[in-house]
Protein backbone atom coordinates (compact mmCIF):
# COMPACT_ATOMS: atom_id res chain seq x y z
CA UNK A 1 0.00 0.00 0.00
CA UNK A 2 1.06 3.24 -0.86
CA UNK A 3 1.28 6.17 1.70
CA UNK A 4 -0.92 9.66 0.92
CA UNK A 5 1.62 11.98 -0.68
CA UNK A 6 2.16 14.86 1.24
CA UNK A 7 0.62 18.37 -0.20
CA UNK A 8 2.64 19.01 -3.28
CA UNK A 9 0.26 21.58 -4.30
CA UNK A 10 -1.17 24.39 -1.93
CA UNK A 11 -4.62 23.73 -1.16
CA UNK A 12 -7.15 25.27 -3.67
CA UNK A 13 -9.47 27.78 -2.50
CA UNK A 14 -12.74 27.95 -4.42
CA UNK A 15 -13.42 30.02 -7.26
CA UNK A 16 -17.05 32.48 -7.50
CA UNK A 17 -18.72 30.81 -9.36
CA UNK A 18 -19.14 33.94 -12.02
CA UNK A 19 -15.36 33.80 -12.10
CA UNK A 20 -14.60 30.37 -13.11
CA UNK A 21 -17.25 30.45 -15.83
CA UNK A 22 -15.97 33.66 -17.19
CA UNK A 23 -12.27 32.11 -16.77
CA UNK A 24 -13.30 29.74 -19.22
CA UNK A 25 -14.14 29.12 -23.14
CA UNK A 26 -17.77 28.16 -22.28
CA UNK A 27 -17.53 31.83 -20.16
CA UNK A 28 -17.97 33.30 -24.36
CA UNK A 29 -21.75 33.87 -24.21
CA UNK A 30 -21.86 34.99 -20.80
CA UNK A 31 -19.11 37.72 -21.59
CA UNK A 32 -20.89 38.72 -24.78
CA UNK A 33 -24.12 39.23 -23.37
CA UNK A 34 -22.80 41.56 -20.38
CA UNK A 35 -21.27 43.33 -23.74
CA UNK A 36 -24.47 43.70 -25.34
CA UNK A 37 -25.99 44.80 -22.08
CA UNK A 38 -23.33 47.44 -21.53
CA UNK A 39 -23.57 49.06 -25.00
CA UNK A 40 -27.85 48.89 -24.49
CA UNK A 41 -27.42 51.01 -21.33
CA UNK A 42 -24.80 53.30 -23.93
CA UNK A 43 -27.20 53.31 -26.19
CA UNK A 44 -30.48 53.84 -24.91
CA UNK A 45 -29.90 57.68 -23.47
CA UNK A 46 -29.64 58.85 -26.77
CA UNK A 47 -33.24 58.07 -28.26
CA UNK A 48 -36.54 59.86 -26.74
CA UNK A 49 -37.50 58.56 -22.93
CA UNK A 50 -40.59 56.67 -24.11
CA UNK A 51 -39.01 54.69 -26.82
CA UNK A 52 -35.77 53.95 -24.86
CA UNK A 53 -38.09 51.60 -22.33
CA UNK A 54 -40.22 49.70 -25.06
CA UNK A 55 -36.70 48.81 -27.32
CA UNK A 56 -33.80 46.71 -26.05
CA UNK A 57 -30.14 45.71 -28.07
CA UNK A 58 -30.67 42.50 -28.81
CA UNK A 59 -27.56 42.12 -31.17
CA UNK A 60 -24.03 43.49 -32.83
CA UNK A 61 -24.09 41.62 -36.52
CA UNK A 62 -20.86 43.11 -37.89
CA UNK A 63 -22.51 46.65 -39.36
CA UNK A 64 -25.89 45.79 -37.70
CA UNK A 65 -27.18 47.07 -34.69
CA UNK A 66 -30.55 44.77 -33.95
CA UNK A 67 -32.91 46.28 -31.47
CA UNK A 68 -35.96 44.36 -30.42
CA UNK A 69 -39.28 46.44 -29.96
CA UNK A 70 -42.81 45.07 -28.42
CA UNK A 71 -45.10 46.68 -31.16
CA UNK A 72 -45.17 47.89 -34.84
CA UNK A 73 -45.92 51.36 -33.63
CA UNK A 74 -42.48 51.12 -31.60
CA UNK A 75 -40.77 49.67 -34.60
CA UNK A 76 -41.65 52.59 -36.86
CA UNK A 77 -40.57 55.41 -34.28
CA UNK A 78 -37.21 53.45 -33.76
CA UNK A 79 -36.54 52.81 -37.21
CA UNK A 80 -37.20 56.97 -37.59
CA UNK A 81 -34.22 57.46 -34.55
CA UNK A 82 -31.98 55.14 -36.99
CA UNK A 83 -29.75 57.84 -37.62
CA UNK A 84 -29.16 59.09 -33.79
CA UNK A 85 -28.52 55.01 -32.91
CA UNK A 86 -25.66 54.93 -35.87
CA UNK A 87 -24.36 58.17 -34.21
CA UNK A 88 -24.13 57.44 -31.00
CA UNK A 89 -22.89 53.99 -31.92
CA UNK A 90 -19.99 55.20 -34.07
CA UNK A 91 -19.13 58.11 -30.23
CA UNK A 92 -18.21 54.59 -28.84
CA UNK A 93 -16.11 53.16 -31.25
CA UNK A 94 -18.57 50.52 -33.63
CA UNK A 95 -18.40 51.00 -37.12
CA UNK A 96 -22.09 50.81 -37.24
CA UNK A 97 -23.87 51.19 -40.94
CA UNK A 98 -27.11 50.15 -40.00
CA UNK A 99 -29.87 49.17 -37.52
CA UNK A 100 -32.15 46.08 -37.63
CA UNK A 101 -35.56 46.58 -35.73
CA UNK A 102 -37.26 43.55 -35.13
CA UNK A 103 -40.80 43.10 -33.46
CA UNK A 104 -40.99 40.48 -30.55
CA UNK A 105 -44.43 38.50 -29.75
CA UNK A 106 -43.46 39.24 -25.89
CA UNK A 107 -42.07 42.73 -24.71
CA UNK A 108 -38.01 42.61 -24.65
CA UNK A 109 -36.76 42.03 -21.22
CA UNK A 110 -36.20 44.41 -18.97
CA UNK A 111 -32.60 45.41 -17.05
CA UNK A 112 -32.56 43.73 -13.62
CA UNK A 113 -31.71 46.76 -12.25
CA UNK A 114 -35.50 47.99 -13.03
CA UNK A 115 -36.70 44.93 -12.11
CA UNK A 116 -35.45 44.69 -8.82
CA UNK A 117 -35.96 48.27 -7.47
CA UNK A 118 -37.73 46.52 -4.42
CA UNK A 119 -34.84 44.00 -3.87
CA UNK A 120 -35.27 40.11 -5.80
CA UNK A 121 -37.27 38.57 -3.43
CA UNK A 122 -39.89 41.66 -3.29
CA UNK A 123 -43.88 40.46 -2.15
CA UNK A 124 -46.86 42.47 -2.97
CA UNK A 125 -48.59 44.16 -0.07
CA UNK A 126 -51.22 41.47 -0.51
CA UNK A 127 -49.03 38.79 -0.19
CA UNK A 128 -47.24 40.12 2.77
CA UNK A 129 -50.21 40.67 4.77
CA UNK A 130 -51.50 36.90 3.37
CA UNK A 131 -48.49 35.58 5.02
CA UNK A 132 -48.91 37.61 8.04
CA UNK A 133 -52.33 36.42 8.51
CA UNK A 134 -51.51 32.76 8.23
CA UNK A 135 -49.12 32.95 10.88
CA UNK A 136 -50.72 34.54 13.06
CA UNK A 137 -53.60 32.33 12.57
CA UNK A 138 -50.76 29.14 13.49
CA UNK A 139 -49.56 31.25 16.27
CA UNK A 140 -52.87 30.75 17.86
CA UNK A 141 -54.47 27.40 17.27
CA UNK A 142 -54.15 25.83 20.39
CA UNK A 143 -51.41 22.65 19.92
CA UNK A 144 -52.99 19.56 19.68
CA UNK A 145 -51.73 15.75 20.64
CA UNK A 146 -49.89 14.12 18.09
CA UNK A 147 -51.18 10.81 17.49
CA UNK A 148 -49.97 7.60 18.17
CA UNK A 149 -47.93 9.24 21.55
Amino acid sequence: MSEPKSSARSPSTPKPALDAVMADKAGNPLRRALWLDALDRQLRPHLPPALATRCRLANVNGEHLVFLVDSPVWHAKLRLAEAQLIDAARSIGLKVTKVTVKTAAAPPPRSPAIDNRNGPHAVSAATHKGLRDALAALQDAPARPRQGS
